[in-house]
């Protein structure tokens, strides 16, 4: 008994909000929801919870991208379509393609899947709202227990965890427009600085500079997506100049930051005027 508290408050206490492992991915993205997972968007999640003969959530299939496959279901499911960033979100990209989920051993996130049932089947006022923030638990309960079982390979997943690299992670995520230095991202794993680098290349496949400039790059293009100007992102987000920002952004995605509604929302490309031009 007392192992398990000891156990419970070390977790409590890795989720400070300095070092949150998950909070960051959902202010920076909004979670939206859909009933109608037949018409979802390529990079669409899938969120289906399998229901027992008696109309109960007995599991949850979390689809990261791509179609649903055949499930041998028990009896009758309810799915949705989940809208968490997609490719632009590096957390999803991070999950592997499919994260099944038994509901016996869960009660706390049984719970909230059979309100997600009686929502989804039931017409009440507010429902929208309802399906919307308890997609969004059952979403992070999942992703929690991604974390918990770590990753097989090098990646975010991997580093998120880790049970030091984390804070580092959590770090550059709520704070990316520090100037950080490596001796403070390994002074927070309680680290030197050689095995910080190290262990961090070895972990997540890259070096801290290259997932720090990754990480402004993914805020500037949530953004600019956004309508926002690049003049007002660029300090916001880390960089110098908003010409830094620009020389940064097409390196890594092929094209200016100017472009970025155009390539997000190509049907804007019929509406732009071109001075001069018929």
């Amino acid at each position: 008994m007392q192992t398990q508290s000891t156990e419970r408050n070390a977790a409590e206490s890795e989720c400070q909000t300095s070092y949150d492992r998950l909070s960051a991915f959902f202010r920076v993205f909004d979670l939206s929801v859909s009933l109608d997972a037949t018409t979802a968007a390529p990079d669409d999640a899938k969120l289906v919870v399998g229901l027992t003969p008696g109309g109960h959530a007995s599991r949850i299939v979390f689809y990261t991208r791509g179609p649903m496959d055949p499930e041998p279901w028990d009896a009758d499911v309810v799915a949705a379509s989940i809208k968490f960033g997609g490719a632009a979100n590096p957390l999803v990209n991070a999950l592997p393609d499919r994260v099944a989920m038994s509901l016996g051993d869960a009660p706390a996130l049984r719970a909230i899947a059979n309100a997600f049932v009686f929502e989804a089947t039931e017409a009440q006022c507010g429902r929208d709202a309802a399906l919307g923030r308890l997609a969004e638990l059952i979403v992070l309960m999942i992703l929690r227990q991604a974390i918990r079982a770590g990753a097989t390979g090098a990646g975010l997943l991997a580093g998120l965890a880790h049970p030091a690299l984390y804070r580092s992670l959590a770090a550059i995520h709520n704070d990316p427009a520090r100037a950080w230095r490596i001796d403070d991202l390994a002074a927070l794993a309680g680290m030197s600085r050689s095995r910080f680098m190290a262990l961090f290349r070895e972990t997540l496949g890259t070096t801290p500079g290259v997932y720090l400039t990754d990480w402004r790059l993914t805020l500037a293009r949530r953004a600019l997506s956004q309508g926002r100007r690049i003049k007002s992102i660029a300090a916001r987000v880390g960089f110098g100049s908003a010409a830094a920002l620009s020389r940064a952004y097409a390196r890594k995605f092929g094209y200016a930051p100017s472009q970025e509604r155009l390539v997000a929302e190509p049907g804007l490309a019929q509406h732009i005027i071109v001075p001069g031009g018929p």
